[in-house]
């Protein structure tokens, strides 16, 4: 209601426009207060998901890559002979 009646002043030339009186205002900074707000609480929740990733390290990556040739070694060794047989 008060945006409806200060565009009526202005309007009807009650308060005059210029460099000067131009401005965001309270609204203008309430939402931008908002914002900052959301945004700081959002990089911190995703801060916290971040932390919770575990992601393998390299030399565990190794090791099952060669746990599972070392298997497979394994395997084709037991039915290798068998095969032959």
């Amino acid at each position: 209601m008060s945006v409806v009646l200060t565009l009526t002043a202005v309007q009807v030339g009650a308060i005059p426009l210029n460099d000067d009186t131009v401005s965001p205002g309270f609204l203008g900074f309430g939402v931008f207060l908002a914002l900052v707000v959301a945004t700081v609480l959002l990089v911190r929740s995703m801060s916290k998901q971040l932390k919770k990733i575990q992601a393998p390290r390299e030399a565990d990556l190794v090791q099952q890559e060669w746990e599972r040739a070392e298997a497979e070694k394994a395997a084709k060794s037991k039915s290798g002979p068998a095969d032959d047989a």
